[in-house]
């Protein structure tokens, strides 16, 4: 069942949220060993949570919007009292005082909460095999990767461990998984989603977002987890428009534009260029006016995203020092301690982007790289803004290729690193972006393509997106 049958269900009494967690749990139980989607089951918690709705619906109360929809969480939102690890060992043993706005508000609208989702450390990662505990696999084909950094979140909804999950997106993290695993993936605009109590890797870039089976659950979860938070200083003041309500807006009119440096670009596998063709192609036979479209900048996104966002991580992870909380390694004087610290507790790809960012942010080197990089940026915030002049939405590949082999980008960092070049633009313009599932590709492993929109048009993306969800079924 989708997470909107199942609110339906348990708000109408013709089905108990206990019921539906059993069926998930019992799919957790049959599966995870092998996928790995998850560094922590809140089995009992969950079944506290789904009776607690129970007896809401048997009082005659509302529970709420996602009454007993089963909810994954990537490991990097704050959950009270609940070990949160962010795929580290340097956050071992910590368990935040507070909860993040985003998860609060799942809870609050009657969404019982799984367990917590495995992830690339610190969401730094396209694989999820950087996590300190292990890799996860793609329910797909268990000898492949899910994508990341968010590709425990992905896989559980893949592989009917939850009806919907949240994830964090900086630069990729949620539509790349989405799209290898085969489900929705949505990357709101920034600002649209309170960050507070999401751990922090790149703080422009970060966002939180839905995983769903449907375009339609993923629009019934960003309507959930949406609004202004006066914890987040970056959130848009304005409450949203509903996103479930634009569903059946159809395309008829729009303006799509094919991005031509995201499609035309080498490392693009054929199947996937031909799933973004025949997408185009749908949305034109709905009614709508496609072209191809130029954003020249964006082949720069890459280099751009990869000095921003570790250098903002090099700031933001400092604060794990082995004084405060999570792991600490005692040696004789401070310095010492913080060293062996961080050496025992980061993994190779956080100490790598560390080093990046800390180097491109250094005396003699900050305008020859960090300060070049965010004048991209901006080239490619005026790129965006001008395609959109003449066009409503684009469209373009999530990722370049299917689910890649485990292992088999490991010891390459700029071919895993390549693995986002799609997303990274939207990312760096803080625009609204999903990956929508359509059509097999190599081996029969899942496609997606990308839907991207201008900043606070989620309204508009998803009628888009429901199209594409109705010519690929």
């Amino acid at each position: 069942m989708t997470a909107v049958d199942i609110a339906h269900g348990v708000r109408a009494g013709t089905r108990r949220a206990r019921d539906v967690l059993e069926e998930h749990l019992q799919a957790v139980d049959a599966r995870e060993a092998e996928v790995h989607a998850f560094n922590l089951v809140l089995a009992d918690e969950a079944r506290a949570a789904a009776d607690a709705v129970d007896a809401a619906v048997a009082s005659g109360a509302d529970p709420g919007p996602l009454a007993g929809v089963p909810v994954a969480v990537k490991d990097n939102l704050c959950t009270r009292g609940v070990p949160t690890t962010c795929g580290s060992k340097i956050l071992e043993g910590w368990r935040p005082p507070y909860t993040a706005t985003a998860v609060g508000r799942v809870v609050g609208a009657g969404g019982v909460i799984v367990g917590k989702t495995n992830c690339d450390e610190f969401a730094m990662g396209s694989s999820t095999e950087n996590s300190a505990f292990g890799p996860t696999r793609n329910p797909h084909d268990a000898r492949r990767v899910p994508g990341g950094s968010s590709g425990g979140s992905a896989a559980a909804v893949a592989a009917g461990f939850a009806a919907v999950g949240l994830g964090s997106d900086t630069g990729g993290s949620i539509r790349q998984p989405a799209s290898l695993c085969g489900v929705v993936g949505v990357k709101p605009t920034y600002g649209r989603v309170s960050r507070s109590g999401l751990v922090a890797f790149a703080s422009s870039l970060d966002q939180v977002g839905p995983f769903a089976s449907t375009v339609a659950d993923a629009a019934l979860l960003l309507d959930v987890i949406a609004g202004p938070d006066p914890l987040d200083s970056t959130c848009v003041a304005e409450p949203p428009p509903s996103t479930t309500d634009a569903l059946a807006g159809g395309v008829d009119g729009l303006r799509v534009g094919v991005v031509e440096e995201l499609t035309d670009r080498d490392g693009v596998q054929p199947e996937v260029r031909a799933a973004v063709d025949a997408a185009a192609a749908a949305l034109d036979d709905a009614g709508a006016t496609v072209e191809p479209v130029s954003t020249p900048s964006a082949r720069y996104g890459i280099s751009a995203y990869y000095l921003i966002a570790p250098a903002e991580a090099s700031s933001n992870l400092a604060r794990y020092d082995g004084v405060r909380y999570g792991l600490r390694v005692d040696a004789d004087d401070v310095a010492t301690m913080n060293a062996c610290t961080r050496a025992a507790g980061f993994g190779a790809e956080v100490k790598r982007r560390i080093m990046l960012g800390t180097y491109a942010l250094s005396a003699g080197y900050y305008d020859a790289y960090y300060g070049q990089a965010q004048r991209v940026r901006t080239l490619i915030i005026r790129d965006f803004a001008r395609v959109y002049e003449g066009c409503d939405v684009l469209v373009a590949p999530t990722s370049p290729t299917v689910a890649f082999p485990l292992g088999a980008r490991t010891d390459d960092p700029l071919a895993m690193y390549l693995s986002d070049v799609c997303t990274v633009p939207t990312s760096l313009a803080g625009h609204a972006a999903m990956s929508v599932p359509f059509g097999p590709g190599e081996a029969g492993l899942p496609v997606g393509v990308q839907v991207l929109a201008p900043a606070l048009a989620e309204p508009l993306l998803f009628r888009v997106a429901a199209a594409l969800e109705a010519a690929a079924s």
